[in-house]
């Protein structure tokens, strides 16, 4: 008569443990370098930013906990699809290339890239390139875009891991030029020591850049998708997105269908 407890308890401890799992937070995995205003430090020490706030307002209309688990940018996508984190959210843009290691989710923003140098440098784009010094951060769009577009221009493309890296190398001189998301470089040309720099163009639209800035998740992660997708949608239509864009960002770059 033993049996039926011993089912009981073992059918308690199956419910137990799938409620336990179905209540664990969404590690949403961001680029462990500040990447304001996306991504950043704020003087508490929790991090913030659009993509940031952006998240929590996903998970809020999924009904879910978000968890921020900052990953080196690098080794992101290794890091989804070993398991360490659930979802990418860090303007990565969606691209036929990343899509034959992960999935994404509907596009949710887009910006193009953009150059900028030196206020006082005539600067003509793609042909003024020749012979001048670009810095642009690895593996991004950006960094796509430079080889396949400008690699006959005769500008020396220089790759670094963070941003920062690329604007600091700017600012002192041993860049001429750089290429980097349009509103990373508004925010940044609003510090006092970018004063002397300025925004000469912007990309044109480029396969590239594929089709706009997603979520990235792994490929057999179906339900995580469609849950998400709906959250897009209701976050972009209620005027959540573009309240954040508006705040952080100071335009509205969210993607409406």
């Amino acid at each position: 008569m033993k049996f039926p407890m011993m089912m009981a308890t073992a059918v308690t401890a199956l419910t137990l443990g799938h409620t336990a799992q179905a209540a664990e937070p969404l590690k949403v995995g961001i680029s462990g370098e500040p990447y304001p205003p996306f991504t950043y430090k704020a003087a508490s020490g929790d991090w913030t930013g659009f993509e940031v706030e952006l998240a929590h307002a996903f998970c809020d209309a999924m009904g879910r906990e978000c968890e921020i688990a900052p990953t080196g940018w690098s080794g992101i996508i290794p890091s989804l699809n070993a398991g360490r984190i659930d979802m990418i959210m860090n303007s990565m843009s969606i691209t036929e290339k990343r899509k034959r290691v992960i999935d994404f989710t509907r596009p949710y923003y887009f910006t193009p890239g953009a150059y900028v140098a030196a206020s006082d440098q005539a600067l003509d784009i793609p042909d003024g390139l020749d012979g001048l010094v670009m810095g642009v951060q690895s593996a991004t769009t950006n960094a796509t875009y430079a080889r396949r577009a400008l690699r006959d221009s005769g500008v020396d493309i220089r790759l670094y891991d963070q941003a920062e890296q690329v604007n600091n190398d700017l600012l002192s001189g041993r860049l001429d030029v750089i290429l980097a998301d349009e509103i990373a470089m508004v925010q940044f040309l609003d510090r006092d020591e970018a004063e002397a720099f300025e925004i000469k163009a912007t990309a044109p639209l480029h396969a590239a850049y594929g089709e706009g800035i997603g979520i990235g998740l792994r490929q057999e992660d179906d339900e995580l998708r469609e849950a998400l997708n709906a959250a897009i949608t209701t976050v972009i239509e209620d005027g959540t997105c573009a309240s954040l864009s508006e705040q952080y960002l100071s335009t509205d770059v969210c993607v409406y269908d």
